[in-house]
């Protein structure tokens, strides 16, 4: 069952840094590549890949990043789950760039600061878990 309440999502959560580099591209229409967000905005088609899926399609792309799950089933409607992590982070000094998927949330962090974030979101959840 998704979880609403904040000190049980953050003690529940479990991040998970996967293990490719993402980027985020737009084009005006939808190239046919494998992308694990895809999100239609006035502008153009944002996509966020893999790198080397930009790559090889020639495309454009900024912000070289690491996807960490957070890997609790956080409910679509509850609410300071995300701002509570973007507060930490940006204490450290990230930016972060987050994606709501039905069953989990999903952070998007400067590749070089993966582990950084990695930690610090352990740190949190060990802290609220021995509260």
């Amino acid at each position: 069952m998704a979880e609403t309440d904040l000190d049980k999502l953050i003690a529940g959560m479990s991040p998970v840094l996967a293990p490719d580099v993402y980027v985020f591209t737009t084009s005006k229409t939808a190239p046919a590549i494998p992308a694990i967000m895809r999100f239609e905005e006035a502008e153009g088609v944002t996509l966020i890949t893999t790198r080397a899926a930009a790559e090889a399609a020639g495309l454009a792309y900024e912000f070289p990043c690491r996807m960490i799950t957070l890997n609790v089933h956080s409910a679509l409607e509850a609410v300071g789950f995300m701002a509570v992590i973007a507060t930490k982070l940006a204490a450290e000094g990230m930016g972060v760039n987050p994606v709501a998927g039905y069953h989990h949330d999903h952070i998007f962090v400067p590749q070089d600061r993966a582990d950084d974030a990695m930690r610090a979101l352990v740190a949190m959840a060990s802290a609220e878990s021995s509260s």
